[in-house]
């Protein structure tokens, strides 16, 4: 048993001294493209790659949220190239790549961040509401990787970052679309990570379990939309629960960084996916409870409405924590900003 123990802490620690010696990627003077970067999770990661030194280019389907993204963002003396652009849109993101290009020079760090999230049970999803996500989290990043993989192999050096979800490891109930995609995201990142080790480029894969980014206001819902924005948003809020966005945006810097092959963060996350490995008989059946049980039932109809518009039932103080997230992280409307103070006259 003691040589057991004495054996299992030499290897542990030995481990922990590589990860610690390691070489790490200098994100200084690196053009770093972020999907999805103007809100949320991907501006947060691009503020902390611009404390790390580097350029960035963002993109957003909605210019006025690009704009305050881009004002946020020189504010760490970064320069910024901002495109309006569908991810899902092929030609477009391709523009996209090129204006990055010619403003940053050629990606260093590509970030597939932009995602959606629609919340229902399967009886109210649709063939679009598949269609979406899959475009969204699997073919948009397959097309951006397309677009930067040439050039990294050229130089023989290059990073790629994957947000995937723990939602693309297990699969929620209520959230199928999206699980569908995330698990594609998973499976292309994995495999690429061991296909472009050969060329110099490092892929990793990351999975993230709740977190506060103030997402809880663009999400989407159908059936019955005010109770399934109940259960999502209270579980986005639940400290213990869910991660806050800036600790969940070092970690995964950090991981890129160090080159991980992936990184699943917060711990109901990593018990959820170790559960999932090991006893998957186990938590399809706790899965399944849930599902009956506490989730809503079908029934409400298949119209979309935003989290924002779906607030009814969950009261203001119980959200203040990841309100104040959105608030942070260029989640709300422009409607929603509340009007700067007026300043004191001497």
């Amino acid at each position: 048993m003691r040589r057991a123990l004495f054996l299992t802490a030499l290897g542990v620690g030995g481990y922990l001294a590589y990860r610690a010696l390691k070489p790490r990627y200098n994100f200084r003077n690196k053009h770093v493209l972020i999907t999805g970067g103007s809100r949320g999770l991907g501006l947060v990661l691009a503020r902390q790659f611009a404390r790390c030194g580097a350029r960035l280019s963002i993109c957003s389907r909605d210019s006025a949220e690009l704009s305050r993204a881009v004002a946020d963002l020189h504010e760490y003396g970064t320069n910024v190239v901002a495109v309006e652009c569908d991810v899902t849109d092929h030609a477009r993101l391709r523009e996209f790549v090129a204006v990055a290009r010619q403003g940053n020079g050629p990606v260093d760090v590509l970030v597939n961040n932009a995602g959606v999230i629609r919340v229902a049970p399967a009886d109210e999803m649709r063939d679009d509401d598949y269609r979406q996500s899959l475009e969204t989290h699997f073919w948009a990043p397959l097309h951006a990787i397309q677009e930067v993989a040439p050039e990294m192999k050229a130089r023989g050096a290059g990073r790629i970052l994957n947000i995937s979800s723990f939602g693309g490891k297990v699969a929620v109930p209520h959230l199928l679309p999206y699980t569908a995609g995330k698990f594609a995201l998973t499976g292309l990142s994995n495999g690429l990570r061991t296909e472009f080790a050969r060329y110099g480029i490092t892929v990793t894969t990351v999975c993230p379990g709740l977190m506060r980014t103030g997402s809880h206001l663009n999400a989407e819902f159908k059936g019955r939309n005010d109770e399934e924005y109940a259960w999502f948003a209270l579980g986005n809020a639940t400290p213990g629960l869910s991660m806050s966005a800036e600790r969940a945006a070092t970690k995964i810097v950090d991981a890129c960084a160090i080159g991980d092959a992936e990184v699943v963060l917060g711990l109901p996350a990593k018990l959820a996916v170790v559960s999932q490995a090991l006893c998957p008989n186990f938590m399809a059946d706790v899965l399944a409870l849930v599902n009956r049980h506490v989730l809503p039932t079908p029934g409400g109809g298949t119209a979309v409405f935003k989290g924002r518009d779906s607030r009814g039932l969950v009261p203001d103080a119980l959200t203040a924590h990841t309100d104040r997230a959105a608030a942070r992280n260029n989640e709300l409307h422009a409607t929603e900003i509340p009007p700067p103070l007026p300043v004191a006259r001497t």
